[in-house]
């Protein structure tokens, strides 16, 4: 038990020095793009025409590093800022599914054929489902060629204040949304190399081919696993005996789809829309699984786990310096002092339950939509219990709750506090 253990160890901290440089420099450039786009690029690229728009949408999600629920409250964003409904739907399937972020960390682990190919079809299935969404819809017209002015709070940065926002976003925001799954990730790919990798189990019980594919794909569809947590998955996976389009297929559904998310496209743009969404997802991954088994083996893909890119020193350091990012983050809390500053004995108050939060990305959505509104001071999310808390002078509960909904989430008011 006691040599298992130190297996398992050595497994871990030997993937997450293979991982720690590649993601390190991935979450930089994660910030930088967090704060480049405009709201006026988004409507005047996203909204007129239709296709178009729809390769403008996939090709600008894919770099983002946006898991399947994150991606909703942007997606609903880009459709208020003047998007078309392909577009949007294009951005939902090919943003989920990977990112700057786990490009790299796919290379670091699966080779340079696996990082080229994941973002390659995320960018296809995400022109090929909002592609059939904006030919079958015939009601999603723009209303005008100029796209519409932005007044919300997710147009304000500018100048200097968007370099501590990449900064914060980079280094702060997204470790702490993806830290938890990541780590979760990295366990769950030591302990299938440690207990089956390398013992074929997988390909005894069920052969590398289409049924192979078709499994992992369907195992993916429910799950929720982020598109970085889930490569030591696929890495382990592979290891034992998993062919490379299996752990494709698990690895495109498993990022894109899941319960929440489905259930979400269906109440924000339609029974059809998510529909096209989830038929184009499970295809995507079945022929995209079968294409890259044709093109890469699974002896090409367990020999480029093995290579030397970086001194041993660096990958140490740099996976102390993402142990520590991480950690960090997992305790950081934005705002926490302003939270519990606002007190004023004149000032309304209220409690909002919010269903659909998961991340600081559905944080940060939720608070800019309602700082947003007349009267609003201090808005206050507690992730965990789902609550959120409003103060300031002359609050309009009705106008908050519109908002919350526009953001991309469903929302009822609970007695105000005292």
């Amino acid at each position: 038990m006691r040599e298992q253990l130190i297996d398992i160890a050595t497994q871990f901290w030997a993937t997450i020095g293979e991982m720690a440089p590649f993601l390190l420099f991935g979450f930089l450039a994660a910030g930088v793009l967090s704060v480049i786009v405009s709201a006026d690029w988004i409507g005047r690229n996203l909204g007129k025409g239709r296709i178009a728009p729809v390769v403008r949408a996939s090709a600008f999600g894919v770099p983002l590093p946006l898991c399947s629920c994150s991606v909703i409250p942007v997606a609903t964003s880009l459709r208020r800022h003047g998007a078309s409904k392909g577009a949007t739907t294009a951005f939902l399937i090919s943003t989920p599914q990977t990112g700057v972020d786990s490009i790299f960390a796919t290379f670091s682990l699966l080779g340079w054929t696996f990082a080229i190919f994941r973002p390659i079809a995320a960018l296809i299935s995400g022109v090929l489902g909002g592609g059939v969404v904006a030919i079958t819809d015939n009601r999603d017209q723009p209303e005008s060629d100029e796209p519409t002015e932005c007044t919300d709070a997710c147009c304000t940065a500018r100048g200097s204040g968007k370099v501590v926002a990449a900064l914060q976003y980079g280094l702060l925001t997204l470790p702490r949304d993806i830290g938890k799954a990541l780590l979760i990730g990295l366990v769950a790919g030591a302990l299938i190399t440690v207990y089956i990798g390398g013992n074929d189990y997988f390909s005894q019980a069920v052969p590398p081919g289409p049924v192979q594919i078709l499994l992992l794909m369907l195992v993916g569809v429910p799950l929720y696993i982020c598109a970085t947590a889930s490569i030591p998955i696929a890495a382990g996976l592979i290891l034992a005996g998993v062919s490379p389009g299996a752990a494709f297929a698990m690895l495109m559904t498993g990022p894109a789809t899941n319960a929440a998310t489905i259930v979400t496209i269906w109440k924000v743009l339609g029974r059809r829309t998510c529909l096209i969404y989830l038929g184009t997802m499970m295809l995507s991954a079945f022929v995209g699984g079968i294409l890259l088994d044709q093109l890469v083996s699974i002896d090409a893909v367990q020999m480029s786990m093995h290579h030397d890119w970086m001194p041993v020193w660096f990958r140490h350091a740099s996976a102390i310096g993402l142990i520590g990012l991480l950690g960090f983050g997992a305790f950081w809390r934005p705002g926490r002092k302003a939270d519990h500053e606002h007190s004023h004995a004149d000032s309304d108050s209220l409690q909002l339950t919010v269903t659909g939060m998961t991340c600081d990305h559905c944080k940060a959505s939720v608070t800019e939509a309602l700082q947003a509104c007349t009267g609003v001071g201090e808005v206050s999310v507690d992730l965990k219990k789902g609550v959120v808390s409003v103060s300031g002078g002359d609050l309009q509960t009705d106008e908050l709750i519109i908002a919350i909904e526009k953001a991309g989430f469903s929302v009822s008011p609970q007695t105000p506090s005292e």
